[in-house]
C-alpha cells in the first residue's frame, strides 16, 4: 500500500473510528455559545451527532484538542488564513467557515482541496490529504476553529488546557508513525 493511501486510511480511521464507540462517559454539558457537548471519550468531546467539538472548563481551561488545534493551525494554516482564523487578504476567515460549514465538508476540503474560479471569486485551497502535520490533527484544527468562530476562545494561545490523554497521545503516535 502506498504511503499516501496508508496515511489517508489512518486519518480516516482516526477521524471516524473513534466516534463509533459511543459515550463511555456521557455528559449533558453545555459548552459556551450553545455548542452542546453530548459526551466525552478519553479527552475528546463530541456533539450528539458524533462531531468533534470543544469544551471550555469553568476555570477557562480548554480541552486538549482545542489547544492542540491552536498550535497546529498556527503551524500549517495561518500563513494563508491569518492568525486565529481571522482571515487575510489572501484567504478567508476560517473561524467563520467552521460555524457554517458541515464537518464532513471541512474534512473533504482540507483533504482534497478546492478550486473556485469565476467572475466573483478566485479561490484555490490546496489539498493536504498527504500532509500528516494536518491530517493527524484535523479534528484538533476543526475544534479550535469552531471555538474561535463562537468566540468561546479568545485570540492568542489558550492560557489553560486539560492534560493530553494517553489515548490522544497513542493515536497521535500511530498516525505520525512514531
Amino acid at each position: 500500500m502506498s504511503n499516501k493511501i496508508a496515511l489517508a486510511a489512518l486519518a480516516a480511521s482516526l477521524l471516524f473510528g473513534l466516534n463509533a464507540a459511543h459515550a463511555q462517559s456521557s455528559t449533558d454539558e453545555e459548552a459556551p455559545d450553545n455548542i452542546a457537548v453530548a459526551y466525552s471519550e478519553e479527552g475528546r468531546y463530541y456533539t450528539e451527532d458524533d462531531i468533534p467539538t470543544y469544551n471550555i472548563g469553568e476555570d477557562g481551561s480548554v480541552d486538549w484538542m482545542t489547544y492542540s488545534g491552536f498550535r497546529r493551525y498556527h503551524a500549517e494554516c495561518h500563513v494563508c488564513h491569518g492568525p486565529e482564523g481571522e482571515g487575510s487578504s489572501y484567504a478567508p476567515a476560517l473561524k467563520k467557515s467552521a460555524i457554517d460549514m458541515d464537518y464532513y465538508d471541512f474534512v473533504d476540503v482540507v483533504t482534497n482541496g478546492r478550486t473556485r474560479v469565476n467572475a466573483a471569486e478566485n479561490s484555490v485551497m490546496p489539498a493536504f490529504g498527504t500532509n500528516p502535520n494536518v491530517m493527524c490533527y484535523l479534528d484538533d484544527i476543526y475544534t479550535y476553529l469552531k471555538a474561535r468562530g463562537t468566540d468561546a476562545v479568545p485570540r492568542g494561545r489558550p492560557a489553560k488546557k486539560e492534560p493530553k490523554s494517553d489515548a490522544i497521545r497513542e493515536a497521535e503516535n500511530l498516525c505520525l508513525g512514531s
